[in-house]
């Protein structure tokens, strides 16, 4: 199921059509894609929209959720801050014993950072640390247009 919220849903979530339809639950045994405008408040409704759809499929594993919530909030923040998109879609699958959580960007005038080396006087970064530390896998590549995808595999078997 692919849903494209605008920056008035956003802000008027859950007050919204988009949240009605979906009161009683993402539909089950489909990959979900949502696409939204860069604006802080859209973390929280996408956040709330994977916990929907994670319920859907049955993905109980908390350490599964937690790291699909940790995934998709650092990623979103990241490509608000750091990138000139106008708006961020996130994909969410199921396969084989394994979550895949991507979020992708338009690209623009600021790169997203990569991981790094932390140290308690430098904020920037952290995020991706701790998605690597969470997840089995990660990565990127680059879309026709310049934008750019960033997924993570995440096992949902523990």
């Amino acid at each position: 199921m692919q849903l494209a919220l605008s920056p008035r849903e956003i802000e008027q979530w859950p007050k919204t059509a988009s949240a009605r339809d979906l009161a009683y639950g993402w539909p089950a045994r489909q990959p979900a894609s949502f696409r939204v405008p860069t604006l802080e408040r859209a973390v929280p409704v996408c956040r709330h929209l994977t916990r929907l759809w994670m319920d859907s499929e049955g993905i109980t594993n908390e350490s599964a959720r937690g790291a699909a919530l940790l995934v998709l909030s650092e990623l979103m923040t990241n490509a608000i801050v750091h990138t000139g998109s106008i708006s961020i879609t996130s994909r969410l699958r199921k396969t084989d014993g394994w979550l895949l959580v991507e979020v992708q960007d338009e690209g623009g005038a600021a790169s997203v950072p990569h991981p790094h080396d932390v140290d308690c006087a430098n904020e920037h970064g952290r995020g991706l640390v701790l998605i690597a530390q969470s997840v089995q896998a990660m990565g990127t590549r680059l879309e026709y247009g310049g934008g750019r995808t960033f997924w993570a595999r995440i096992s949902l078997t523990g």
